[in-house]
């Protein structure tokens, strides 16, 4: 037997590493993808002030902070049973979609685009943002970074700071934001809907205009068919801060849409010995391990989930975007929701979100209300226990907190966009390695194929992690030069 490990995975935020073993024939026998870090959040929040929240949990990820600073706003509000004025949810959606912009933006250019933009095959020294910004051009090259900084500023103006934001606290905000304030921001909107339009023309001439990586999107090495989750609007919309969650079969059927407060009753998850971090599954499909199909719980919540899950998208240009995307790689048949499977889509699915994101700034900023100063509902009673979910652009985001009489926090859990996608991640390596890995043959440029299969989901396992209450199984398996077990070691299973 021969081992092959990918460590570190590079690309993403936190760590990771890929195990691949093939047998004599040199033919893919297991794969694993393991999560070696734990960072305990859900432990050590206990005790804290639900107020403090917020605050504290934006740390768990210096990439979206916001994404954990919504949330936690959102548990808290229903931790005291207060509902924030309008002006509050205004600015807290658009410091979200500006934050979206950014981030989506990030990945893209930075993350993603080096397998795609400089090649997958490319020397590693220039599969990088360097080497993207070689190939785009400094013309380019200045929009990225000008988009990335503008966003920032927006989330600064509102959020009180560029990084980890401190204005949302239970029942809205602590400021509001001044005209002058509303006038940068409403130019910023403006010219990042022009970047998303731009950032989508540069996709379809580097990557739909060049056939092989047509077949990438739409082959098999990296295709799965999996059940896709994403929050919708009362007409099925998509969107990222506030709805009602929907999840769709592989087929397009509809299985089921609820409130996030009702998580527990639809999403359960699983635990394997050899990593830190659980699998989530639907809970009336149950867990059949590691495969596709609608027999198989296992689910995707992703910017191309929520495009699969979505009914259509309330701005004009990102639904003609939208519609595109659809047309182009998944046809509608039948009066059936349309479904794209190819998980390299998730690249446009997300230039997709980015045009949204965009337009949906410029919308909230021109909002007649943005300006005032009833910013906060007076917190006057308590309920003890809530549950806040947004859209992370890694997938579906869930806090959920119980406290005593005072708010003092009892009991945390969390749902994080990329734990969700823990099981597809994990099936996605083992079928681009069985794919790509024939004859015992393995050259760097495939090793990075392989990590893009993970890197399409753009993860996040810093802030994915966690455990069961208290302790965690670990087994470390120890084997010999031949690959034959000499021992076997666990520890809590």
């Amino acid at each position: 037997m021969t081992r092959i490990t990918i460590d570190p995975i590079t690309r993403l935020e936190g760590h990771g590493k890929i195990e691949i073993f093939l047998d004599d024939a040199g033919e893919v026998s297991s794969t694993a993808f393991q999560v070696p870090e734990l960072r305990g959040f859900e432990r050590f929040c206990v005790g804290r002030p639900v107020e403090e929240m917020p605050v504290l949990v934006n740390r768990i990820c210096g990439v979206c902070p916001e994404a954990h600073h919504m949330a936690a706003a959102k548990a808290a509000d229903a931790v005291y049973g207060v509902v924030p004025p309008r002006t509050a949810l205004l600015l807290r959606e658009l410091l979200y979609s500006a934050f979206f912009v950014a981030d989506h933006t990030t990945h893209f250019y930075a993350l993603s685009g080096p397998d795609f933009i400089v090649g997958p095959d490319a020397p590693v020294a220039e599969r990088n943002l360097l080497g993207v910004l070689q190939r785009v051009g400094s013309d380019a090259g200045g929009r990225v970074i000008e988009a990335r900084r503008r966003c920032h500023r927006v989330v600064e103006i509102i959020g009180g700071r560029a990084v980890h934001p401190c204005t949302s606290i239970p029942g809205g905000m602590t400021k509001g934001i001044t005209a002058e304030e509303r006038d940068e921001i409403r130019d910023t909107a403006d010219r990042m809907v022009d970047f998303a339009a731009f950032s989508l023309e540069l996709f379809d001439t580097l990557i739909l205009g060049n056939p092989g990586y047509v077949e990438m999107l739409t082959g098999d090495t990296y295709r799965h068919e999996t059940y896709s989750m994403g929050l919708v609007d009362g007409a099925g919309r998509l969107v990222l801060y506030d709805g009602r969650v929907r999840v769709v079969a592989p087929d397009g059927e509809l299985h089921g849409e609820y409130d996030p407060a009702d998580y527990a009753d639809w999403i359960a998850e699983h635990v394997e010995p050899w990593t830190y971090l659980k699998f989530p599954y639907l809970r009336k499909v149950g867990w059949r391990g590691f495969v596709d199909g609608k027999a198989s719980g296992v689910y995707s919540a992703t910017p191309l989930a929520r495009l699969n899950v979505s009914d259509g998208i309330a701005t004009p240009r990102a639904q003609e975007a939208r519609d595109r995307f659809f047309a182009t790689l998944a046809p509608p048949t039948g009066g059936v929701r349309p479904q794209v499977h190819g998980r390299l889509a998730m690249h446009w699915a997300r230039l997709v979100e980015l045009l949204y994101a965009a337009e949906r700034m410029a919308e909230l900023v021109a909002d007649p209300e943005i300006t005032s100063d009833h910013v906060r509902t007076r917190v006057d009673g308590i309920v003890g226990e809530g549950v806040g979910t947004v859209e992370a652009p890694r997938g579906t985001l869930t806090h959920h907190y119980r406290t005593d009489a005072q708010g003092v926090i009892t009991w945390v859990n969390l749902i994080v966009g990329t734990t969700n996608n823990y099981a597809p991640i994990t099936m996605s390596v083992d079928r681009a390695a069985r794919a790509l890995i024939h004859g015992g043959a393995v050259e760097q440029g495939l090793l990075n194929r392989i990590e893009m299969a993970f890197r399409a989901y753009d993860p996040c396992f810093g802030c994915a992690t966690h455990s069961l209450p208290g302790e965690m199984p670990l087994e470390v398996t120890i084997r010999g030069a031949d690959g034959a077990v000499i021992d076997v070691r666990r520890q809590h299973c």
